[in-house]
C-alpha cells in the first residue's frame, strides 16, 4: 500500500536520510516497515526569520503485509496514476492554432494525444533563432515587431523566467510540470513547491515539445502571421494570412498572446468576433540588491549554502480616496534581470527573468496596481478596445519619458515617494539602459497614491524594502491581456462557433502553466465533440 504523507518539516542542518524515520512514525511503523520514499513536493518555510525550514510531501510504500493502524489528517493513500484518454476520429479539415505560446502548444499536444494533428501558424521565429533578436533587443534598443520578447515560439514566457508556479489548482498542473520535465526541463521542477525552468534551459524544452508534434504529424509553420479570420453563416470558416494566403479550417483556436493587437483590433472593428475590456494591473518594476532580499527574508539566516536567492509575495488591497484597490507584487525573480518587452516601436514597457541558476546580483519584480473599466473611462477611452488603448497611452509616455531606444524611466523608491529627482537610481540589471526622471509623470493620480501606499505598507513587512538601493522601473503594463474574447461553456466564441479563444492573450490565463492548461482544456473539447 502507497501512502501519500504531507507536512515532514527539516530544518537546514538536518540530513534528508531523518524524512523516512519522521514518515514511518506519523504513519504509526517503524523504518523498517517503508519498501520505498519518495519526495513528491518540497517548499521552502522562510515565515520564522533567522530560522528557515524546508517542508516535505512524501510518497511512501509499505512492505508487503504491513499495514498502517490509522491514518492522520494529514496522510492519505496515494493517488493512482491517471488514465490514458482514448483516440478520436480525426477531423477531415485540421484544426488552425494560431501562436505557439503554452496555450497553443499544450492544445496540440493534447490533441495529438486523442489521435488529432493540428497545424500551428506562429508570425515570430523558431525559440532558438529568437534568443538572437532577444538579444539585439536589449543590446542596442533594436526591436524586430515580430520576433521579441513576446512574439515567437515558445510565446511571451520563454524569456521572461520560465515559471511554473501558479495559483490555479487545477488536476492538469502535474502533466503540465511532467511533460516539461519529459522535454528536458531539470528534473527538481517536479517536487519543488514554486517549480522554476529558467530562461536559459526552457527554451530547449520547448523545441523538443515542438519536435514531438513534428514527428507525430503536426505542422508548424513560423514567421507567418495571421491577419484576419474567415468566417461563413456565423462559423469560422479559416484564416487569411500576412501574405495573402488563406487556410480553412472548421475548427481555429485562437492563442496569440496578450500583445497580438492587430487582431484585437481586427475583431472589434469588423464586429464578428466578440470583445469586450478587461481589467488588469500596471505599475513599475522594483529592483534590489538580492543580497539585501536575502537578509530581509532569511535574517540571519541569510547566508546559508542550502537556502536559494530569496523571492517575496507582497499584497495589499488598499482604500484610497474612498475607493479600494488591489496593489501587489508580480513575475518576482530572484537573481534576475529586467528585460525590455516591447512590440512596438515608441512604446516603452518591461518585465523580469532569471536564469535557473538565479545567480545575477539583483532581483526584481512587478509593483502594480489593478485597473478598471471605470479606470479606462475616467481618462477618455470607452469601448472593447479601451483598456487596450490605456495600455498603449501610458507606454507612449514611459517611452518618451525614457527619451527613446527603450531607456526605461527610473527613479529611487524613496524618491519617488517624495517626489524629488535626487539621488541616480544607480546600477541596474536593465538594458539598453535607465533615465533618471520623476516617475510621478506616470499615471493618474489615484493609481499614484495607490501605489505609494502600498509601498509604504510593503516596507513594514519587509523592512528595507524601501531604501536608496531599491529603484522603480518604468513600466510594467503587460501583466495580463487588455481585452477578453469572449466564449462559453463550451470553451468557443459566443459570436462565432469553431472558433476557440484560449490562453493569457484572449483573457482566460495568467502565466505559462495556467495558459497550458487552458490549451489543455480546449483539446479536449474538440476531442468530446469528436467522438
Amino acid at each position: 500500500m502507497a501512502y501519500r504523507v504531507n507536512n515532514i518539516g527539516l530544518w537546514l542542518d538536518e540530513p534528508e536520510e531523518l524524512l523516512g524515520q519522521r514518515a514511518a512514525e506519523k504513519l504509526g511503523v517503524t523504518r523498517s516497515d517503508l519498501s520505498s520514499v519518495r519526495v513528491v513536493r518540497s517548499v521552502l518555510d522562510a515565515r520564522k526569520k533567522g530560522s528557515p525550514r524546508y517542508i516535505y510531501t512524501l510518497e511512501v510504500e509499505l512492505a508487503p503485509g504491513r499495514k498502517a493502524p490509522k491514518l492522520p489528517p494529514d496522510v492519505s493513500e496515494a493517488p493512482p496514476p491517471p488514465e490514458l484518454l482514448p483516440r478520436v476520429k480525426e477531423p477531415e479539415k485540421l484544426p488552425l492554432i494560431i501562436g505557439t505560446g503554452p496555450a497553443g502548444l499544450f492544445c496540440a499536444l493534447g490533441l495529438l494525444e486523442r489521435g488529432v494533428r493540428s497545424i500551428l501558424l506562429e508570425r515570430g521565429r523558431e525559440v532558438v533563432t529568437r534568443r538572437k533578436d532577444v538579444a539585439k533587443l536589449m543590446r542596442d534598443g533594436s526591436l524586430d515587431p515580430e520576433s521579441n520578447m513576446n512574439f515567437g515560439e515558445g510565446g511571451a514566457g520563454a524569456y521572461t523566467d520560465g515559471k511554473l508556479s501558479t495559483r490555479i489548482n487545477h488536476p492538469m498542473v502535474r502533466k503540465v510540470i511532467e511533460a516539461f520535465a519529459r522535454y528536458g526541463a531539470p528534473d527538481h521542477i517536479l517536487i519543488e513547491g514554486k517549480p522554476h525552468i529558467g530562461s536559459d534551459l526552457l527554451p530547449g524544452a520547448v523545441a523538443k515539445l515542438r519536435d514531438e508534434l513534428i514527428a507525430g504529424g503536426c505542422q508548424v509553420h513560423f514567421e507567418q502571421r495571421v491577419d484576419d479570420l474567415l468566417y461563413r453563416d456565423g462559423h469560422i470558416a479559416g484564416v487569411k494570412m500576412a501574405d495573402g494566403r488563406t487556410l480553412e479550417s472548421d475548427r481555429v483556436i485562437l492563442a496569440p498572446g496578450n500583445s497580438a493587437r492587430e487582431l484585437y483590433e481586427r475583431f472589434a472593428a469588423d464586429g464578428q468576433v466578440s470583445v469586450e475590456a478587461k481589467p488588469f494591473a500596471l505599475g513599475f518594476r522594483a529592483e534590489h540588491p538580492q543580497s539585501l532580499i536575502n537578509g530581509i527574508q532569511y535574517g540571519a539566516a541569510a547566508k546559508h549554502s542550502k537556502l536559494p536567492p530569496a523571492d517575496y509575495k507582497l499584497a495589499e488591497n488598499l482604500d484610497v480616496d474612498g475607493e479600494v484597490r488591489g496593489v501587489y507584487s508580480f513575475c518576482m525573480c530572484p537573481g534576475g534581470i529586467v528585460v525590455p518587452t516591447p512590440t512596438q516601436d515608441g512604446l516603452q514597457c518591461t518585465n523580469g527573468m532569471s536564469n535557473s541558476r538565479r545567480n545575477a546580483k539583483f532581483a526584481n519584480a512587478g509593483i502594480v496596481v489593478s485597473v478598471s473599466v471605470a479606470d479606462f473611462e475616467r481618462e477618455g477611452f470607452r469601448g472593447p478596445l479601451a483598456g487596450l488603448e490605456f495600455q498603449r497611452h501610458w507606454e507612449e509616455k514611459a517611452y518618451k519619458l525614457g527619451g527613446g531606444r527603450f531607456f526605461a524611466p527610473a527613479q529611487t523608491i524613496p524618491d519617488y515617494l517624495a517626489g524629488r529627482v535626487k539621488k541616480d537610481p544607480g546600477d541596474t540589471s536593465y538594458r539598453p539602459g535607465l533615465a533618471h526622471t520623476d516617475l510621478n509623470q506616470l499615471f493618474p493620480e489615484r493609481l499614484t497614491q495607490s501605489l505609494k501606499a502600498a509601498l509604504r505598507t510593503f516596507d513594514k513587512k519587509m523592512r528595507g524594502f524601501i531604501s536608496d538601493e531599491g529603484k522603480l522601473i518604468g513600466i510594467e503594463s503587460r501583466t495580463s491581456s487588455p481585452v477578453r474574447i469572449t466564449r462559453g461553456n463550451d470553451l468557443q466564441s459566443v459570436s462565432m462557433r469553431g472558433l476557440y479563444p484560449a490562453g493569457e492573450g484572449c483573457g482566460y490565463a495568467g502565466g505559462i502553466v495556467s495558459s497550458a492548461i487552458d490549451g489543455l482544456r480546449i483539446a479536449e473539447q474538440i476531442a468530446t465533440e469528436l467522438t
